[in-house]
């Protein structure tokens, strides 16, 4: 049985701009491990960035509760991080400040254990020998690599990411799928990615969860328990992928 890391109990969210209201969040009730790959699917507008925020402490529920560990979200705190779809590295410090840039604000760390925690961090992304590039000198892919580092080397529960991989080419997609995959085989972190891809889905998470349209709601989740790399010529993968489809098809017709 799963334990319960992370619990959203009849979540419900609704932001509102003068007379107008907008329901992100009907209810929304999830509950995934400590160790768990959850991946979010869904149509736009259907509140799965929402459901990041509230996990971020950057949203506060309407009605419901949000818990880690039995503790309420309600505020931002660095065992949880983000990764952003646009990088949002600081264009005006190097890759090496850039990951260093969470453990300034972490106590007890010496300069000497920032280097070293940085150091291991280049290795990992295999980036290292660029820690005096800016991001205008990376491409892409080591950008959004060093996003993840700079999200990990703080030692986060919980990993947030919101499309990290959708401005990228399909090459360097499914290149950074195999990289995120082998990063997190060396790290103990629950992750939640947000994805519009029923394909990276069905590669990276253990827990995929289907969301309607607005106001979003959980359709259906499905526990992949199958080993990674997986095969996607998997009759159980193909089976997956297309109950997913005919869900998503369904709420939106």
């Amino acid at each position: 049985m799963t334990d319960r890391f992370i619990e959203l109990d009849k979540a419900s969210k609704v932001f509102r701009d003068g007379k107008q209201e907008v329901h992100a969040l009907n209810e929304v009730k999830l509950q995934f491990g400590s160790s768990d790959f959850v991946c979010l699917v869904g149509p736009s507008g259907c509140g799965k960035s929402t459901i990041l925020n509230v996990l971020a402490g950057f949203e506060v529920l309407d009605s419901g509760t949000a818990l880690m560990e039995g503790k309420p979200l309600s505020e931002p705190s660095m065992d949880r991080t983000m990764v952003f779809q646009e990088y949002a590295l600081f264009p005006w410090m190097t890759v090496y400040q850039n990951i260093e840039y969470g453990l300034l604000h972490k106590k007890g760390l010496s300069r000497e254990d920032r280097r070293e925690i940085v150091n291991r961090y280049l290795s990992v992304i295999e980036l290292t020998g660029f820690d005096e590039k800016y991001p205008h000198q990376l491409s892409g892919g080591m950008r959004q690599r060093v996003a993840i580092a700079r999200a990990l080397a703080v030692k986060p529960r919980l990993l947030l990411m919101d499309e990290p991989f959708a401005a990228l080419d399909s090459f360097t997609r499914e290149k950074m799928q195999d990289e995120l995959l082998r990063i997190l085989s060396r790290e103990k972190t629950a992750v939640v990615f947000v994805t519009h891809s029923i394909e990276e889905a069905l590669k990276l998470a253990d827990l995929i969860v289907v969301m309607s349209p607005r106001p979003g709601r959980v359709v259906r989740e499905i526990r992949l328990d199958l080993p990674k790399p997986r095969n996607f010529g998997d009759s159980l993968l193909v089976e997956y992928g297309q109950e997913i489809r005919r869900l998503l098809h369904d709420d939106v017709t």
